[in-house]
C-alpha cells in the first residue's frame, strides 16, 4: 500500500460521542512520497463553539453557521480514506472522533491501518524537545504558517510524515530488525513500512563508516578527537586584552556582544586565586556573563600547568549550555585548542551489554517497555555518548533504563569484548585525557565521599551554582532508602521460573535447574517481600499516628517524621527494629543463596562471565540495603545524624521513604575538600547576605586564611528596569487568615494580569497554596484570555511549561519549589513576578529542624545563622528570574508584608540590587503599576 491520508480535525472540545463535534476537517494525501491532494471543510457542530476553541483556531460560530453538517460531507471524507493508510499526530483522538461522527450518522467506521505520528517521532526522533507538533515542525525546521487549523496541521503531518519516512530509510539492517521484533505492540501499524526497509537493505553491500554493529545492535561509531591542547603563546594579561579590550575577539566573534565591566574582574578574580593556591567565592549577579568569565581562565590555568580542572554544575541544564554554548565560543576567542568534555554518574548511560540481554526478551513487554527499546534502538544510531539524558523517555521507561544502565555494568572485564563498547568507559577515557572535565555536583559529591575513585584527579575545580554545594553533600554523605525501590531490586532476583534474573542465567545451563541446591530460594525471597511490606506498612502507620497526636505536622502530600533511638515509643519501636533485624536476616540468606548459585554453576558448568558479573551486582545491592538498614535503625545514633522517614500521607500504606544526612556537613566538605584541594572557586548570582558572604563560608566550611571574595555587580540598571510592590492592606496569616490571605493573592493576580496582559510567573513557597489558588483563578479569569498553567496541575515538565507559557501572548504561570530559580524567560514574555511568601523553610522539616537544635545547643541563633540565611538565598533566586537582559522591564509584587513589618525584612531589601520599593495598598499599587507600565 502506497498511499497515505493524513487527516487532522479542528473540535469543540476532547470529548468525543459526549458533548463535542468536528468544526473543521483538514485531510492531505500522499502518494510516492508527494503530497498529491487535498481537502478541507468547515462544519456545523450544531452547537455554541466555545470561546477558548475560538481563541486557539480562529473560527467562531459565524463562520460555521451556514456550513455544511458531517453528515452532508461523510461519504466524500469516507471516499478518501479508501485503499490507505490513515495518518494523524495523535490518531486515537482523530480517528476516535471520526468514527464517532460516522456511527452518529449510520456509516460504518474505519478500519484503516494507522500511522501515529507522534508515537512514531518519538521512536524515530527520540532527541527532540517536545513531540507537539508545533515543537516538532521548529525542530524538524518544518514551516508551520497556520497552527491549530485543520489543514494547515495536516499539511504539516504531512511533511512531518515524509520526514519519518525518510529517517526510518536511513536506519541501519540491524536497527530495522530490532524493530521489527517490537512493532507488534506499538500503535501504529508499521511493520509493512519497515519489511520494505528491510528488503533494500538486505541487498545493500555499502556500508555505513560512521556505524558499527555487534551482537545484532547498531550503533554511531565514537569521533576520535585528534586535536591536541597546545600551549598559549601570551601571558593570561594579554589574553585578556586581546578578548575582552574594545574590538577584541569577543567583540568581534560573538554577536550582539555588550561589553560587561565585571566579566573581566571576574576572570582575573578566578586566575588569581587559581595561582595563589587560594579558594574564592565570588558572586555575579545576573548578567555578569559568569559562565565565560571563569572559562577562560580555568581553560588557560588547565593548558598551561598542564593539569585537569573539574568544573561542576547543579542542573543539567547549565552543563548543556556550558558544553553546547559557551565552550564553542570560548573556542572562538582563543587561539590554542583545548580538550572539554562532561562526565556522569554511571546511571546515567547506557550498557549495550544489558540491553543486548533485555531486547532478546520481549513477550512480557509493556507497551511503555517496547516504546522505551525502539527510542533506544534508534537514539543509538546518533548518539556518540550513550547519556539518557539526550532523550524524553515514556514515565515508566526511566524504571526500564536502570536496568541497562552501566550501573549494571559493575566490575566489568576489560578482556570483555563489551568493555571497549561501554559508554560509561568511553566517557571515563574522554575525561582522562581532558583538560577541562566538566561534571555534576551529584557525582562532585559521590567522588569526594568514596575516596576520589570516580573522576580523574584534580587539584582545582570551579563550582557553578555553588549555593546547592551543602544540600548536595549533605544528601550524598547521607543515606536513603525507599520502599519501592527495596521492592524492585527484590523483583529483579524473581523466583526460579519467572523469567527474571535467577531464571534467565539458569536458563543459559542445560540440567541447572534440576542439580543445584534451589528449593529453598523461592521461599526466601516470598518472605523478604513480605517482610518488606510489613516494615514500611508498619512504618507508615506509625509516623501517621504521630502525625494525628502532633498538629505541628503538614495535613497534606508529604509528611516528614524525624526519629531518635531514645525518643520514640518503646514498644513499636521495638517491634519495628525487630522487624528491620528480620528482614536483614533474609537479605542476607538472599546473598548466601546467590553464593551458592555461583559456586554450583562454576564447579558444574562452563560459568559465563556476563552471569558471574550479575550475580556480583545484585550481591552489592543486598548487602548495601543490608548496611542503610542497619545504619538507620540499629546502629546507635549520633548527634551528627538526622534521620527521618517521609510518607506519602493520602498514598499507598507503603510509601514511605527513609533518610539520614550529616547535621552540619562543613567540617566534613573541610577535612576532605578544601583542605586537600589546591584552589576551588565556588560562584553562583546568590552566595551572600546583606552583601556578606559569612553565612555561606560557615555553611561550607571554608577558613579565611586562603580565602579570596569577590562581589560582581550586575550591568543591568536595576533602578529603571524593576518595581518593587509590596501590599499594607493583605490579611495577616498569623492570625489564621490562610483563606483570606489566599483570596487577596487572587484578586491581586488578577488586577495584575488585566495591566501586565497576564506575562505574570507566580512564586509559591507551597504547594497546597499554589493548589487553591489555582481553583479560585479558574473560576473568576477569563479562560479565554489569559492560558492559566500552574506546576503539579498542568501535565508536562518544568521546561516544558515554561515554554507553554511563552507560547501563550497572555499566559500566568503559577510555579513552586523549582521554579524559583534556572527559569530564564527573557523579553516581553515575562513583565511581573510576584513572589506570595518569603521563601522560609517549613519549621518542621527534619532537616531545618535538626540543624536549627544544633545550632541552639552550640549556643548560636538558629534564625538568624540558618533559616534566615537560607530564605534571603532563595528570595535572590526568585528575585532573578524577572530581569534577564538589559531591555527587560517588570515588576516584583509581594505579597508577605514582613519584608517590610518584621525586623529581619531589610536583609531581604539589601541583599536585591537597589530598586524603587512602593509600600501602599493594593487600589494605589495597581494604579501605579498601570502608570509605569
Amino acid at each position: 500500500m502506497n498511499r497515505y491520508v493524513v487527516i487532522d480535525l479542528e473540535t469543540t472540545g476532547n470529548a468525543p460521542g459526549k458533548e463535542d463535534r468536528i468544526i473543521e476537517v483538514g485531510i492531505v494525501v500522499i502518494e510516492n512520497d508527494s503530497i498529491v491532494d487535498s481537502y478541507s471543510t468547515l462544519l456545523n457542530p450544531k452547537k455554541e463553539i466555545p470561546l477558548f476553541i475560538t481563541n486557539l483556531t480562529g473560527i467562531s460560530d459565524s463562520d460555521v453557521a451556514y456550513a455544511p453538517s458531517f453528515e452532508d460531507n461523510a461519504d466524500e471524507i469516507i471516499q478518501l480514506f479508501t485503499d490507505s493508510y490513515l495518518i494523524a499526530h495523535n490518531v486515537p483522538f482523530d480517528l476516535g472522533f471520526l468514527n464517532v461522527e460516522l456511527e452518529n450518522c449510520g456509516k460504518p467506521k474505519l478500519i484503516n491501518p494507522v500511522l501515529d505520528t507522534v508515537e512514531l517521532s518519538r521512536i524515530l526522533f527520540p532527541t527532540s524537545p517536545s513531540f507537539k507538533l508545533s515543537q516538532l515542525t521548529e525542530y524538524l525546521e518544518i514551516n508551520h504558517n497556520e497552527p491549530h487549523r485543520a489543514l494547515s496541521d495536516a499539511f504539516v503531518t504531512a511533511k512531518l510524515f515524509l520526514k519519518l519516512k525518510e529517517k526510518m530509510e536511513s536506519l541501519p539492517y540491524e536497527t530495522i530488525v530490532q524493530l521489527l521484533h517490537l512493532e507488534k505492540t506499538l500503535k501504529s501499524d508499521v511493520y509493512e513500512l519497515l519489511h520494505n526497509c528491510q528488503e533494500k537493505l538486505m541487498f545493500q553491500t555499502e556500508e555505513d563508516p560512521n556505524m558499527d554493529s555487534y551482537h545484532g545492535i547498531a550503533y554511531r561509531r565514537s569521533k576520535q578527537d585528534k586535536e591536541s591542547p597546545m600551549t598559549p603563546d601570551c601571558s593570561f594579561g594579554e589574553l585578556l586584552d586581546e578578548i575582552y579590550e574594545d574590538n577584541g575577539t569577543m567583540e568581534q566573534k560573538i554577536v550582539n556582544y555588550e561589553k560587561r565591566p565585571g566579566q573581566r574582574v571576574m576572570s582575573e578574580t578566578v586566575f588569581d586565586a587559581f595561582q595563589g593556591h587560594q579558594h574564592a567565592f565570588i558572586e555575579a549577579e545576573t548578567g555578569t556573563g559568569k559562565s565565560l568569565a571563569y572559562l577562560i581562565p580555568t581553560i588557560y590555568e588547565a593548558i598551561t600547568e598542564n593539569k585537569r580542572i573539574v568544573i561542576s554544575t547543579f542542573t543539567t541544564q547549565l552543563q548543556t549550555q556550558l558544553l553546547e554554548d559557551e565552550i564553542p565560543m570560548i573556542r572562538q576567542l582563543v587561539r590554542f585548542p583545548f580538550k572539554a568534555t562532561l562526565l556522569k554518574g554511571k546511571s546515567h548511560y547506557i550498557s549495550l551489554e544489558r540491553l543486548e540481554q533485555e531486547l532478546s526478551h520481549t513477550q512480557h513487554d509493556n507497551y511503555d517497555i517496547t516504546l522505551t527499546k525502539a527510542m533506544i534502538v534508534v537514539w543509538l544510531t546518533d548518539t556518540v555518548t550513550g547519556d539518557i539524558d539526550e532523550i524524553q523517555l515514556p514515565s515508566s521507561g526511566y524504571m526500564f533504563f536502570s536496568r541497562i544502565s552501566a550501573d549494571m555494568e559493575d566490575n566489568i572485564d576489560p578482556s570483555s569484548p563489551w568493555f571497549s563498547r561501554s559508554y560509561y568507559q568511553k566517557a571515563r577515557r574522554r575525561a582522562q585525557q581532558a583538560n577541562i572535565v566538566i561534571t555534576n555536583h551529584a557525582l562532585l559529591c559521590t567522588d569526594m565521599f568514596n575516596d576520589y575513585q570516580l573522576l580523574p584527579s584534580y587539584h582545582k575545580a570551579i563550582i557553578d551554582e555553588a549555593h546547592h554545594l551543602e544540600d548536595t553533600a549533605s544528601r550524598h554523605y547521607g543515606l536513603k532508602l525507599d520502599y519501592v525501590h527495596l521492592q524492585y531490586m527484590l523483583n529483579q532476583l524473581g523466583k526460579v521460573e519467572d523469567n527474571k534474573l535467577i531464571s534467565k542465567i539458569l536458563s543459559h545451563y542445560n540440567g541447572a535447574r534440576e542439580q543445584l541446591p534451589l528449593e529453598n530460594w523461592d521461599i526466601v525471597l516470598e518472605e523478604a517481600k513480605h517482610e518488606t511490606d510489613d516494615l514500611f506498612r508498619h512504618l507508615f502507620q506509625y509516623v501517621l499516628d504521630q502525625h494525628k497526636s502532633d498538629k505541628s505536622l503538614s495535613d497534606i502530600g508529604r509528611t516528614q517524621y524525624r526519629f531518635e533511638d531514645g525518643k520514640e515509643i518503646p514498644d513499636k519501636w521495638n517491634v519495628i527494629k525487630e522487624m528491620v533485624t528480620r528482614l536483614t536476616f533474609y537479605l542476607r540468606d538472599l546473598i548466601h543463596g546467590l553464593a551458592l548459585i555461583e559456586f554450583h554453576l562454576v564447579k558444574q558448568f562452563d560459568f559465563q562471565t556476563e552471569d558471574k558479573e550479575e550475580i556480583q551486582v545484585h550481591t552489592e545491592h543486598l548487602q548495601e540495603c543490608i548496611d542503610r538498614l542497619e545504619q538507620l535503625f540499629l546502629i546507635a545514633q549520633t548527634d551528627k545524624q538526622i534521620k527521618w522517614i517521609e510518607i506519602e500521607t493520602y498514598g499507598a500504606k507503603n510509601a514511605v521513604y527513609l533518610y539520614s544526612e550529616p547535621t552540619d556537613v562543613a567540617r566534613v566538605l573541610a577535612d576532605h575538600f578544601f583542605q586537600v584541594k589546591d584552589s576551588i572557586i565556588l560562584t553562583s548570582a546568590t552566595l551572600t547576605m546583606k552583601q556578606s558572604f559569612d553565612f555561606i563560608q560557615a555553611r561550607l566550611g571554608v577558613s579565611s586564611e586562603r580565602l579570596i571574595t569577590q562581589k560582581i555587580a550586575s550591568p543591568f540598571s536595576y533602578q529603571d528596569q524593576v518595581q518593587l510592590m509590596v501590599p499594607n492592606d493583605f490579611p495577616d496569616i498569623k492570625y489564621g487568615k490562610m483563606d483570606d490571605f489566599i483570596y487577596a493573592t487572587c484578586e491581586a493576580i488578577l488586577s495584575l494580569a488585566e495591566i501586565t496582559k497576564g506575562r505574570m510567573l507566580v512564586l509559591f513557597t507551597s504547594y497546597d497554596m499554589l493548589k487553591k489558588s489555582h481553583t479560585i483563578l479558574k473560576e473568576s479569569l477569563d479562560i479565554g484570555k489569559y492560558a492559566l498553567i500552574a506546576q503539579g496541575i498542568s501535565s508536562g515538565s518544568r521546561t516544558r511549561l515554561k515554554k507553554n507559557f511563552q507560547t501563550f501572548d497572555q499566559a500566568i504561570l503559577l510555579g513552586t519549589s523549582s521554579f524559583w530559580e534556572g527559569v530564564d524567560i527573557p523579553g516581553e514574555a515575562l513583565s511581573c513576578l510576584m513572589i506570595v511568601r518569603l521563601p522560609f523553610q517549613p519549621p518542621d522539616h527534619p532537616v531545618h529542624e535538626a540543624k536549627s537544635t544544633y545550632l541552639k545547643e552550640q549556643g548560636k541563633n538558629a534564625f538568624m545563622e540558618f533559616s534566615l540565611p537560607n530564605a534571603v538565598i532563595r528570595f535572590k533566586q526568585g528575585f532573578g528570574r524577572l530581569i534577564r537582559s538589559t531591555s527587560d522591564r517588570g515588576i516584583v509584587f509581594v505579597c508577605d508584608t514582613r519584608i517590610i513589618k518584621a525586623r529581619y525584612g531589610k536583609y531581604f531589601i539589601e541583599s536585591i540590587p537597589n530598586v524603587p520599593l512602593s509600600y501602599e495598598t493594593t487600589p494605589l499599587l495597581m494604579e501605579k503599576a498601570k502608570k509605569w507600565f
